[in-house]
């Protein structure tokens, strides 16, 4: 294969992630260009608030949408797609996936496959974002940019490849950020006609509402990837270095009371003690109440017991 042909089919695996060829090592981790482009574009493109400039509801609506899809994430990317720690129907399921794949985190399946990987084999040779083997920002983003990080081993979804919609927003994983900025593209120019007194447009909306908030929803998340385990404290001896951070799980909605969640991967909710906030947890329950979703998985009581017991020890320390 030429060079030529090899950046025009990364070029086509930007909008089908499906696009195979027999001279793309799903094992490299060497950085890939072409590939990744979109996703430096994505960073770059903050940049434009310069020409934008800024508004109160910009801002606002920029964060809304960051809680939004940081919830559609920790929840049903993270607790449901990849450990089933509670049940919802096909309709929420897809409804949620498609929410999730506005985050520009690629698609429910890809991210379920990594992450189970993750667990078997955290932070060993084989655990691709492990700071403790390649660094911080290997572990924080670099694995995000090599083949190895685009590549999805579906033997680890085969739960959830026979949903034809998950596989299609999985394939083509770009679509879905393509829309949320045509539809937020439209949504700023239709407040700049009825609504001028709000002082946005639709350029405007765009920079703060999708591409900085990406930006940012995409650091908090893989955060937890890069910090997680290294800054925080190890209630658990667990077999990886997953540790308990109260500020993480602030900018997560839960997710940095990582250590309990290696501890205990099956439960819906993380922050094991009443004052670990889980906000993930708290905005499933109110789902639940809603009929959305059912069957949360619990804290078993023989974990609450070692959490209390451990929690005495380390007070008498």
């Amino acid at each position: 294969m030429t060079r030529v042909q090899h950046w025009l089919t990364n070029i086509r695996r930007w909008f089908d992630s499906d696009v195979k060829s027999d001279h793309i090592d799903p094992d490299s981790r060497a950085f890939n260009l072409i590939r990744v482009l979109p996703f430096v574009g994505l960073h770059l493109a903050c940049l434009l608030v310069i020409v934008s400039g800024t508004s109160a509801f910009a801002v606002l609506f920029a964060v809304g949408f960051f809680i939004a899809r940081m919830f559609a994430i920790t929840g049903f990317y993270h607790r449901y797609f990849s450990h089933k720690t509670f049940k919802t129907n096909r309709f929420w399921q897809f409804a949620f996936g498609v929410l999730g794949a506005s985050a520009a985190q690629r698609g429910p399946l890809w991210w379920a496959a990594h992450h189970r990987h993750h667990h078997q084999h955290s932070d060993e040779p084989d655990d691709l974002h492990s700071p403790h083997q390649n660094g911080f920002w290997w572990a924080h983003m670099g694995w995000f940019t090599c083949d190895a990080g685009f590549a999805m081993d579906e033997r680890r979804v085969r739960d959830w490849l026979k949903f034809p919609e998950l596989r299609f927003i999985n394939r083509f994983d770009a679509l879905i950020p393509a829309l949320a900025v045509v539809g937020i593209y439209a949504l700023g120019e239709v407040l700049a006609r009825w609504a001028p007194e709000l002082g946005t447009n639709g350029f405007q909306l765009v920079v703060w509402g999708f591409f900085i908030s990406t930006v940012a929803l995409f650091h908090a998340t893989v955060s937890i990837n890069s910090l997680a385990h290294v800054w925080g404290h190890r209630r658990f001896d667990t077999r990886d270095d997953s540790r308990n951070n109260a500020w993480l799980a602030l900018i997560t909605l839960g997710e940095g009371w990582h250590n309990n969640h290696h501890r205990w991967p099956q439960s819906t909710r993380q922050g094991f003690r009443w004052y670990e906030i889980d906000l993930t947890y708290y905005l499933l329950c109110a789902l639940e109440k809603l009929g959305i979703v059912h069957d949360l998985n619990p804290i078993p009581d023989h974990i609450k017991e070692e959490t209390r017991q451990l929690d005495a020890q380390r007070r008498t320390l």
